[in-house]
Parts: structure tokens; C-alpha cells; sequence
């Protein structure tokens, strides 16, 4: 089973320290959260594997970290200034703003306040999702000069350093400029837990190809995605490929294709349970160009008369000069996270008519891969070996000691948290020299020695 709403992972999150509501002893700041110990464990395993797949595991990728503040010619010249908006509404009644785009309609086709119910709303304005802030430590608040954004994506960073990394690399087409970074956007109406904040990390790739190889690499970067995806631990009926219609695609965009998780199983309405985990854009060759200086408009003019740099690729083999196209799969570490989640909770109950929480989690992305036990915590002597035992597999793997309750409780607060093996210490161990390590999704137990214990759980983890 996966868990059957996102409240059930919002309360195992707090009690057991993977994402606290921020500022919280303040009242909190809306749709803003703190990932705890166990949290940014588990973020920090999906972004390590993610660069690991997408980096280290191949040979046309090269990383960056560009700045989260930029020109804001940047974002000018994107189309962000004039584009990046939703349709916001305000409810006459109940006074609650609203994105349009997401209310459901009547009959006639009125949009219904998902507050209230109501359809005495105003008519849709843009609402520019950027966080504008000013340069300056005397820049006044109103003048332009001063004015910039915090970036809403991470992309134009990586477009921008095109020619950086050509050039420094040395790379032929195709190849891919990868990047993880936190990103900002004001939005109307954030909720839903960690699903959807005003602060979130993406982990994008922008792929640079040839215009006639675009439809065929775009598909082979949707195939990747659905593997890895599955790989983390979410199961594939818990997914959907949704294909953008030519309404929704964006401007810049020829192709997009999402890949939906069923985050709302709660909901009776099936089309309602699904929403993004991540979209993958055919971006044509938009973006190269409208930071290059030398593209013209139809009267002649520069598109970019602010650029100093060409962003064109000049191609050896055929001696053209073109703007590749880019294919962008982009993904939140924060939506990859609730989904992992949700996808391992399960209960099982146990021969006593208790109900007892498993987070199934990979190896790969459990925060502790082994807790070790001491069975009396008032005997010294397992204590220390417990204690010993944890220092010998902390350098191979995270290993925690814990002797804050009986083995029982113990058990199932690590089953809870979703580590994999316990390693319990008892009196038979400083007799033979050997532990009892307990299966989390089983909980069938077995005897190894300590002398094989490292190579024992790492084998299998």
C-alpha cells in the first residue's frame, strides 16, 4: 500500500523529524517547511543519486551551480518580466485570492471559489510570480536601476554559461549542463504540504542538440526519467504520462510531456488524484537565441541588444553555425520526496492487533541504513560493544545507536523512519562475537558475526 493521503506524511514527517513546519515557534510562515535530521537526509540521498545517474553514469553531461541572483536583463530578455504570471482572482464573498486556472467551473461556466463556492469573482489579472528585491545597500526601493528578481528556475543560469562550458569543455553536440538549485516563486496559492512552496530545489538538465534530433533524444530522456523514477521506489501504477496540449504548452515550448504521481489517492474524482512530478520540454531553440546578440527581428533589429556573446554553436563536421535545440526534463527534489514518501509508507499489524508504520524506502534512499541496539542498555559491557560495533560500520554506511527505549519500541521507530536493518547487541553476543540483524519489510531476524557484519549489510544494501 502507499500512503492514502498527503496529512498522513505531513504528521509521520513531524514526529519523526523529516520536515517541520518553518518558523513554526512564530506561527509559522505559509507553505514554508524545515526538512529535520531524517529529511535532509533523504533529500540529500535523491540528489546524490540523481547526479550520480545523470552525471557520473554518463559522458555528455557536465554540472554547474550558477548564482540564484542575476541581471535582470536575464529575466527581461527570457520573457519573464511579461510571461511568468498566473491568472489571479479574488472572491467577492469570501475575499479569497485565487488562481483561476485552478478552480473548477459550473454548468455555465462560471469559476466556483474553492473556498466558499461561490462565483462572484473578479476578472483575471496577471499576477507576476517573481520575488523582486533590490542591489544596493542605499538603492532605493523604487528606482529601476537597483531592481532584480530571486530566479524562478534554475535554467537561465544554465543558458546563459552556454558558451562558458562549450568553450572550457570542449563538448560536441549533443551534450547536457546539468544543475541542482533552490529556486523562488510568489505563488498564489502554495499548499499542500511540500507539494507545492514558495522555496523549492530543482534538479535540471538542459540537453543541446541538433534541431533534426530533437524528437527522437526527447523521447529517449522520457524513457530515462520513467526508469529512475521507478528505480527511487515509486511504483509505476502510481504514475501517468500527460501530454501537453497546444493551449498549455508554454511559449518557448513545441513538446512537453509530465510525468504525473498520484499524490491525492483520497480523492474520488481518479483525474483529480494526479498531479506534476516533473515535466520534460522540447524548448526549440528559444532560449540560445533570445540571450544572443546577433538574432533580428523581422524589421532588422537586434532581439538582444543588451547581449555581448553569440550563443551559436558552430558544427566541425558540416561547418554550420545554428542554435541548438534544448530538451529540458526538470524535476523538484522537494515533489520527488513527498512522492518517495508516499509511495513506501505502509502498515502492517502485528500479532497483538498492533498497527505498526514501515516506510518501505530503497537502501539507496533510507536517511539511516543500520541502527544498532543494545538489548540492556544498563550493562556495560553491551553497551560498549554496541557502541563499538556502530563506530565499525559508520565510515561504509550512516549507522546510528539508539537505546532510548525497550527493543520493541526501538523496532519500531526505526521501521518508522524506514531504515533497513536493525542490529541488536544482547548477552549472547559477548559469548560469541555475533549480532541478531533484523529485516525491516519482513522482520525475520538472523544471526551474522560481527566479523562479516560490514560486508553483510553492505551487500545488501
Amino acid at each position: 500500500m502507499s500512503a492514502p493521503n498527503i496529512e498522513t506524511i505531513v504528521s509521520l514527517s513531524k514526529r519523526r523529524g523529516f520536515v517541520y513546519p518553518a518558523s513554526d515557534i512564530y506561527g509559522g510562515l505559509g507553505s514554508s517547511w524545515d526538512y529535520g535530521p531524517l529529511g535532509v537526509e533523504l533529500a540529500n540521498n535523491i540528489k546524490k543519486s540523481w547526479w550520480n545517474w545523470s552525471v557520473y553514469e554518463r559522458d555528455d553531461i557536465e554540472g554547474l551551480d550558477s548564482s540564484i541572483i542575476l541581471n535582470r536583463n536575464v529575466w527581461k530578455y527570457s520573457g519573464h518580466e511579461t510571461t511568468f504570471s498566473d491568472p489571479l482572482v479574488d472572491c467577492r464573498d469570501c475575499k479569497a485570492r485565487l488562481r483561476q486556472d485552478k478552480l473548477d467551473q459550473d454548468a455555465s461556466g462560471k469559476f466556483i471559489c474553492s473556498n466558499c463556492g461561490s462565483t462572484n469573482l473578479t476578472e483575471p489579472r496577471p499576477f507576476n510570480l517573481m520575488f523582486r528585491t533590490t542591489i544596493g545597500a542605499v538603492s532605493a526601493d523604487d528606482d529601476p536601476s537597483a531592481l532584480a528578481y530571486l530566479r524562478p528556475e534554475t535554467a537561465q543560469g544554465i543558458f546563459i554559461n552556454f558558451k562558458n562550458v562549450l568553450d572550457t569543455s570542449r563538448r560536441k553536440l549533443p551534450f547536457g549542463i546539468a544543475q541542482i538549485g533552490k529556486a523562488f516563486r510568489n505563488e498564489v496559492t502554495p499548499g499542500n504540504f511540500i507539494f507545492r512552496t514558495r522555496e523549492f530545489e530543482q534538479m535540471e538538465i538542459e540537453y543541446f542538440v541538433r534541431p533534426e534530433e530533437v524528437q527522437q533524444l526527447h523521447q529517449e530522456w522520457l524513457d530515462a526519467y520513467v526508469a529512475w523514477i521507478k528505480a527511487l521506489g515509486i511504483s509505476e501504477e502510481n504514475l501517468k504520462l500527460y501530454e501537453q496540449s497546444a493551449q498549455e504548452l508554454a511559449h518557448y515550448s513545441e513538446r512537453t510531456v509530465d510525468i504525473l504521481y498520484r499524490y491525492f489517492p483520497e480523492r474520488s474524482d481518479e483525474e483529480k488524484q494526479w498531479d506534476e512530478l516533473m515535466g520534460i520540454a522540447n524548448r526549440t531553440d528559444y532560449d540560445l537565441r533570445v540571450h544572443s546578440k546577433k538574432p533580428e527581428d523581422a524589421e532588422g533589429k537586434r532581439i538582444n541588444p543588451d547581449s555581448t556573446e553569440d550563443l551559436s554553436y558552430f558544427d566541425p563536421q558540416t561547418n554550420e553555425r545554428f542554435y541548438p535545440y534544448i530538451i529540458e526534463p526538470s524535476i523538484g527534489v522537494n515533489r520527488t520526496l513527498l512522492a518517495i514518501m508516499m509511495d513506501a509508507y505502509s502498515e502492517r499489524t502485528t500479532d497483538k492487533g498492533e498497527t505498526r508504520v514501515i516506510l518501505k524506502l530503497t537502501p539507496e534512499m533510507a536517511p539511516i541504513k543500520a541502527a544498532v541496539l543494545p538489548l540492556a542498555k544498563n550493562k556495560p559491557e553491551i553497551v560498549e560493544m554496541a557502541k563499538r560495533v556502530k563506530k565499525d560500520l559508520q565510515p561504509s554506511m550512516r549507522a546510528v545507536y539508539d537505546d532510548t527505549g525497550g527493543i520493541g519500541k526501538l523496532y519500531a521507530r526505526q521501521d518508522e523512519i524506514g531504515t533497513p536493518f536493525c542490529v541488536t547487541v544482547d548477552h549472547e553476543s559477548l559469548e560469541d562475537n555475533a549480532v541478531t540483524v533484523r529485516h525491516r519489510d519482513t522482520w525475520e531476524q538472523e544471526r551474522v558475526s560481527t566479523d562479516q557484519l560490514r560486508t553483510y549489510l553492505t551487500d545488501r544494501l
